[in-house]
């Protein structure tokens, strides 16, 4: 009961740090927006456009779907490292380990690289729809050649060291599609490689909150089979867990959650390497506690670090990519020593 309680009341403060985050996020930047201004353009936006100012403009079609896109894209990392760590049993294994976030990058170069001269366009998705089959392309090339002899069964061992082989593979593309571009795309690639959310709308927020919203809802009926897995493939087995069904399916929620967001945000490394690190050091490895909290708190981390990119060097921003790093490498480092991964 106690531990119930707890648990609870940390949802609860990370709900609330979340709206503060976000407030904060949408009300700081370039152009300061005030909560006057914020209530004033949900009452004149979709009643009276006509007579809505520059900044309430800017809050409804600017701040306010960047900032969910942030906590969106935030929840689905985090949920993703969950997931994989859960499933491979370590603890650095990150959500773009299987070579979905390498995919993604390799489909998106090869647009800015070579779209112009196929004639590949549809107009704003076009980027989100290359990097969405590069994501999905190198995701099933893993699953593929990890398919261990003529048994045809997957080997987590196999799937986490083919994953590494096949994004050095597609990392190799980007690499070689970065040399044949222009200066202008080659920028392009690099920029994207790094993160980019300012290409937030209301569209793409229905599109990665349905992505976000089904795939935790999915993963979250398969707490308790994660949790039996933590004892071992044996162990798991005689509790009654479909280990071959839970490991295509937690692939897959991982695949699609992953695969959306990178496809809109671009590559963003960390987040989900070191949230769930951060929550078992509150509370313990219970993946019925990990999952949803994990999206909350990637939430949080990710706004921050967009709030901070676009801030450090306003009115221009920096790649959100380059600030979770930059905030990811010695939290992840402190966590390790503190959890002796490391001496």
């Amino acid at each position: 009961m106690k531990q119930q309680q707890s648990s609870r009341s940390i949802t609860v403060i990370l709900v609330v740090v979340l709206v503060a985050c976000m407030l904060l996020s949408i009300r700081l930047g370039a152009v300061s927006i005030s909560l006057s201004e914020m209530q004033s353009a949900f009452s004149r936006y979709f009643t009276t456009p006509d007579t809505v100012t520059l900044n309430e403009r800017i809050f409804m079609t600017i701040r306010l779907p960047r900032a969910f896109l942030c906590v969106l894209v935030g929840a689905s990392l985090a949920v993703g490292g969950t997931l994989m760590q859960a499933l491979f049993r370590n603890p650095i294994v990150e959500p773009g380990l299987i070579g979905t976030s390498s995919g993604a990058a390799f489909g998106a170069a090869m647009y800015f690289a070579l779209g112009a001269m196929f004639k590949f366009d549809t107009g704003v998705w076009t980027l989100p729809i290359a990097a969405g089959a590069g994501a999905l392309l190198s995701t099933i090339l893993v699953y593929i050649l990890s398919l261990s002899g003529q048994t045809k069964k997957n080997s987590i061992v196999v799937l986490l060291l083919v994953g590494m082989a096949v994004n050095a593979l597609f990392m190799s593309g980007v690499g070689f599609f970065s040399y044949i571009a222009r200066d202008p795309q080659a920028r392009s690639i690099t920029f994207w490689g790094l993160g980019n959310l300012s290409g937030a709308d209301w569209t793409v927020i229905k599109v990665v909150c349905v992505s976000t919203f089904g795939c935790i809802t999915v993963a979250m009926r398969y707490a308790k089979d994660l949790n039996a897995l933590m004892l071992g493939d044996d162990e798991a087995m005689l509790l009654g867990v479909n280990l071959k069904g839970l490991k295509v399916t937690i692939l897959l929620i991982n695949v699609v959650m992953i695969a959306v967001v990178t496809a809109f945000a671009g590559v963003i490394s960390f987040v989900g390497l070191i949230v769930p690190h951060m929550l078992r050091a509150v509370k313990g490895a219970d993946n019925r506690f990990l999952i949803p909290n994990s999206a909350l708190l990637g939430g949080i981390l990710l706004t921050l670090a967009d709030l901070l990119a676009r801030m450090l060097l306003r009115p221009a921003e920096l790649p959100v990519g380059i600030v979770t790093s930059v905030i990811g490498v010695p939290i992840f480092i402190y966590l390790l020593r503190r959890t002796k991964y490391i001496i």
